[in-house]
C-alpha cells in the first residue's frame, strides 16, 4: 500500500501542475485573507481565523480534485492500469494508497497555512488567538480535506477522463458541503425539520468541530463518509 502512497506522491510533483495547483491555493488564501478588503483578516479589529476557516473549504473544492483527478482514471487512459492488476496488491491496498498519497499532498498544501496563525497572534495587541477555536478548526480542516480525497478519488475511479473526473468530483463535493444546508433552508423544513435535513452534510459536522469541540460523533461521521466512499472505489477497481 505505501509503495502505492510513494507513487501517488512522485506522480503528482512529476509534472509543473503539481506545484502550480499548490502555490495558486496559498497564493488564492493569501489575497483572500490579508489583500482583498472584504475578506481580509486585518479588517476585522481583533484576533481571528474564522474568515480563514469559513473560505478555506471553498478553496479546497477545487484544490482537491485537481489532486485526484489523476489517480485512478489516468490510469486506466495510460494502461498503467492493467500493470497494476499484475502487483501483488489487493484492490484494497491499491485504492488506500492512493488515498493516503493524495491525502498527504492535501497536507502539505495546508502546512504552510499555519503561518497564518504565528502571523495573527504576533499582530494581536491583547488576548491573542483561541488556541482551542484555531486547533479544532485544523483538525476539522484536515478531516474535511480527507473527505474530499475520498470523493475525488471514488468520482476518478468511474471515467478515464481526467476533466470529467475533475468536475464530477468538484460538483460532488460541493453537493455533499453545501447542498444539505440548502435544502435545509427552503420554507417546508422551517421550524424544526431544517436542523435535521442539515445534519447529514458535511459542513454542519465542520462547523461543529470548528468551535474547538472535538465530539466523537463528528469524527465517526467523517470517517464513515471516508469508508463509504473507498468501498465504492474500491469496488470499481475489482470491476476492472
Amino acid at each position: 500500500m505505501w509503495m502505492i502512497c510513494i507513487k501517488e506522491w512522485r506522480q503528482f510533483f512529476s509534472s509543473l501542475t503539481g506545484y502550480i495547483a499548490i502555490i495558486v491555493f496559498l497564493l488564492l488564501n493569501g489575497l483572500l485573507l490579508f489583500v482583498f478588503p472584504d475578506t481580509s483578516l486585518l479588517n476585522f479589529g481583533y484576533a481571528t481565523l474564522n474568515g480563514y476557516f469559513s473560505l478555506a473549504p471553498w478553496v479546497l473544492l477545487f484544490l482537491i480534485p485537481t489532486i485526484t483527478m489523476r489517480s485512478i482514471a489516468d490510469e486506466y487512459k495510460t494502461g498503467t492500469f492493467e500493470l497494476l492488476k499484475t502487483m501483488p496488491l489487493t484492490a484494497g491496498q491499491i485504492v488506500w494508497g492512493k488515498f493516503f498519497g493524495s491525502l498527504l499532498i492535501t497536507a502539505l498544501a495546508l502546512l504552510p497555512t499555519i503561518i497564518y496563525a504565528f502571523s495573527i497572534q504576533a499582530l494581536s495587541a491583547t488576548g491573542g488567538l483561541d488556541v482551542g477555536s484555531t486547533t479544532g478548526s485544523y483538525i476539522g480542516l484536515l478531516l474535511l480535506g480527507a473527505v474530499f480525497t475520498a470523493v475525488g478519488i471514488c468520482t476518478s475511479s468511474f471515467t478515464s477522463n481526467t476533466v470529467v473526473a475533475f468536475i464530477t468530483g468538484a460538483f460532488t463535493c460541493f453537493l455533499l458541503y453545501n447542498g444539505f444546508e440548502a435544502v435545509s433552508k427552503l420554507p417546508v423544513f422551517t421550524n424544526g425539520p431544517d436542523y435535521y435535513v442539515e445534519m447529514p452534510g458535511i459542513k454542519f459536522h465542520y462547523n461543529s468541530i470548528s468551535k474547538g469541540v472535538i465530539d466523537i460523533r463528528d469524527i465517526v461521521y467523517f470517517v464513515g463518509v471516508i469508508v463509504v466512499f473507498m468501498l465504492v472505489t474500491k469496488r470499481n477497481v475489482e470491476k476492472r
